[in-house]
């Protein structure tokens, strides 16, 4: 089966500054993929390159099989776009933006008004339809921009930084939203600065470090390779860290230790790993 998207040696120089450096991944058709890295890694440079928004320097990018930038309309057809930057229109209803949006896909009337009831039926904004957009939360505007992103019907959805700003309780309602697309066979590729969302979305994860893709797998591949228990001891007000293969190892360990002062165990979990390979938390 081929890839929903396929990234191959793509590079992309900004000033003589590389910002994506020889990047390659393919995203399996139905799969939630998450994309991470510290600030400037190259995660919405690569967003922007897959979504048609700017051309790669050098390097091949597929989307549903598509070639970005040869077929870059039979593209946008096939993908919706939410990016971190609100762009919805604050001083058009909540249906306004939404016909507008419709109409620039040329979806017939009927049609259009009929997903427009659907998709914010969906999204919980039936009674708001009539608002202002500028008076809707900051969660709602995002409800918003997903529900328009899908109007056309998209095989392949982009969420960059999708719930950045938002609270806990609003979180958690995008990812059952985000989760219940995926449920009906959308692919998804995410990018965030939360690790929780990655663990609780994402099949699997690609983290980037300087335009590099440095780490690639699944959760439990993860862990696997770099450790499953983890030893921590506080020195001053820092804590130092030491990988073990599983947790009963990192057990073994501190049992050992004559002074166990500041010390104890616990699983890893993505953070643990993303540090140990970056050196960075992420902000």
């Amino acid at each position: 089966m081929a890839a929903a998207v396929s990234i191959q040696n793509v590079h992309k120089v900004y000033d003589n500054i590389p910002v994506v450096n020889n990047l390659s991944l393919n995203i399996q058709a139905g799969e939630i993929f998450g994309l991470l890295g510290p600030n400037g890694a190259g995660k919405s440079t690569t967003i922007r390159m897959l979504t048609t928004l700017t051309s790669p320097s050098e390097g091949h990018l597929v989307v549903a099989g598509y070639d970005v930038q040869r077929q870059a309309t039979e593209v946008r057809r096939e993908i919706g776009v939410v990016l971190q930057q609100t762009s919805v229109d604050g001083d058009l209803s909540v249906w306004e933006n939404m016909e507008l949006h419709g109409r620039m896909h040329h979806i017939p009337k009927l049609q259009r008004q009929r997903r427009i009831t659907q998709w914010l039926d969906f999204v919980e904004l039936s009674d708001r339809r009539l608002d202002k957009v500028k008076t809707l939360s900051g969660g709602m505007k995002r409800r918003l921009q997903i529900a328009r992103a899908l109007l056309h019907e998209p095989r392949i959805l982009f969420l960059d930084e999708p719930t950045v700003g938002l609270d806990p309780q609003t979180r958690r309602r995008l990812w059952e939203i985000i989760q219940s697309l995926n449920q009906q066979g959308m692919t998804i590729l995410l990018t965030t600065h939360y690790m929780e969302e990655v663990e609780y979305l994402c099949n699997r994860v690609g983290i980037l470090d300087q335009g590099q893709l440095i780490e690639i797998g699944t959760l439990t591949e993860l862990r696997y390779k770099h450790g499953e228990g983890l030893v921590m001891t506080q020195q001053g007000d820092r804590w130092t860290y030491k990988f073990f293969p599983t947790l009963q190892e990192a057990n073994q360990y501190l049992e050992q230790q004559p002074d166990k002062t500041g010390m104890m165990t616990r699983p890893t979990n993505l953070e643990d790993i993303f540090v140990e390979l970056t050196g960075r938390n992420l902000d």
